[in-house]
């Protein structure tokens, strides 16, 4: 049973962290607007007009892969009955491989790719499982409290 919980856990987080991201990404915009002609839900719209994207238009990529991350790694991590960290950063390898898939599908440039990779993935699957153990033990005292 262990193991069909680990597994529920990482297809969980898989799952609902691709669901955050997605969901940034789609409304991200109303936030942070696309430069003038961009249909940021196009990829080949993206491509043509890299040019055109400042610093300010990087926020809301930057932030649903960090979001998506943490929150995959923190469901991942509160799911599984056993080796919380390591499902939590199998998480941050996962949406690893999506962004190195990223920067060679599109031509951002490389500040971006550097801060993308290092800072929106691993350290944000080791943040979400730290803040999953918070989590548990706030939740085991509630718990306690009212037996």
């Amino acid at each position: 049973m262990k193991i069909v919980r680990n597994i529920l856990a990482v297809i969980f987080g898989l799952i609902i962290g691709g669901f955050v991201n997605m969901t940034i990404i789609t409304y991200g915009g109303a936030i942070i607007p696309p430069p003038d002609g961009v249909n940021p839900n196009d990829i080949e719209s993206i491509k043509v007009n890299m040019h055109l994207y400042q610093k300010i238009h990087f926020v809301v990529p930057f932030l649903a892969h960090a979001l998506g991350t943490f929150v995959g790694a923190f469901i991942a991590s509160v799911i599984s009955s056993s080796h919380q960290f390591k499902f939590a950063i199998v998480i941050g390898c996962f949406y690893l491989m999506g962004g190195i898939m990223m920067v060679f599908m599109l031509p951002s440039p490389m500040w971006f790719n550097v801060l993308d990779l290092t800072l929106a993935y691993i350290p944000m699957g080791w943040l979400g499982w730290k803040l999953s153990g918070k989590f548990i033990s706030k939740t085991l005292e509630v718990n306690e409290e009212n037996i």
